[in-house]
């Protein structure tokens, strides 16, 4: 595949990302919806359509996408083409740095995915070096939707719905021996609008961050190789040289906070974010917005970051 995992940070120019192509199932109606955990019923057509939009807008901004789904073997695919969630990719791996780690599913509904795609990441990576598929052995949950790398120092989880504490307890060597010298830990409320950190606060560049105003009252378990402390979440955001824009008390839905850093300047949003997010802070306003339609993804309660897995970023 010609891949050299490289991510350092949420922000850098984005090269070489992986997706999945939606579903074959419709979501029919909300009853149906809702006992699948999704907020409304899909018409798979449509969420073929803004997939495509999704694909399209990255082509265009000068990256490699990977649909990984048209590299399964046709015995995989009967089943693949039948997982509702899979377009949800970001869940599945992570890159620190110059390696991949496999996560775990969260809930068994989207275990295939895991496996099916594992197993293609290995033929794809260098197991020794790149990919560590021995490391998610022990992993109870950890769903990467719960991870933001800030920058080359620190890495900020979320201890929640589908990511648990020993799981972090089991990735936080690799994690350092990736090259990274802090973690910060959040334990979030478990309800279905903080399923994932991402879900809540996004890095929207080298030094801001947008996070729901609620969060400023957590505090964060910092963690290195040698000692543990407490601090609130500003002040660890602060020291690691990124400014926090709160959003205030507005009713968010999951096309906000949900984006996808193209490079330091640009940001691919959704047509249904609400766009005072960006207008306040001096940073933020001048960022160049991309608004895409993926109103028909969304309703399966994920946004344009969920629906992305960067693999190679490159800073300019």
């Amino acid at each position: 595949m010609n891949i050299y995992p490289n991510c350092w940070s949420e922000h850098d120019a984005l090269k070489t990302v992986l997706v999945c192509s939606p579903s074959a199932l419709d979501v029919p109606d909300l009853q149906t919806a809702k006992d699948v955990q999704w907020e409304k019923a899909v018409d798979q057509r449509i969420a073929f359509q803004h997939h495509e939009n999704l694909v399209r807008a990255m082509e265009q901004a000068g990256v490699k996408v990977i649909d990984y789904s048209e590299y399964l073997s046709s015995d995989d695919l009967q089943l693949h083409e039948q997982l509702i969630n899979r377009i949800f990719v970001r869940d599945l791996a992570c890159v620190f740095g110059n390696i991949v780690i496999p996560g775990e599913a969260g809930t068994s509904m989207r275990r295939p995915e895991y496996v099916q795609s594992h197993v293609l990441f290995q033929k794809w990576f260098d197991q020794k070096d790149t990919f560590r598929i021995q490391a998610n052995n022990e992993w109870k949950a950890l769903e990467y939707g719960d991870v933001l790398i800030l920058n080359k120092d620190a890495v900020f989880i979320n201890t929640g719905i589908r990511t648990s504490i020993e799981s972090i307890e089991r990735i936080k060597p690799h994690i350092f021996q990736a090259g990274f010298s802090e973690i910060g830990i959040i334990d979030l409320p478990r309800r279905p609008d903080t399923l994932h950190l991402d879900m809540n606060c996004n890095v929207a560049g080298s030094d801001i961050l947008i996070a729901k105003s609620y969060m400023r009252y957590f505090p964060i378990h910092l963690i290195t190789e040698k000692a543990s402390k407490y601090q609130m979440m500003q002040e660890f955001l602060n020291r690691h040289g990124f400014d926090v824009e709160w959003t205030g008390e507005v009713k968010h839905t999951v096309s906000d906070i949900n984006f996808l850093n193209l490079d330091p300047e640009t940001i691919l949003i959704s047509s249904g974010a609400n766009k005072k997010i960006f207008s306040h802070h001096p940073k933020l306003q001048k960022k160049r917005l991309i608004e895409i339609n993926v109103n028909e993804l969304e309703k399966g309660g994920g946004g344009i970051r969920c629906m992305t897995l960067p693999l190679e970023r490159i800073k300019e």
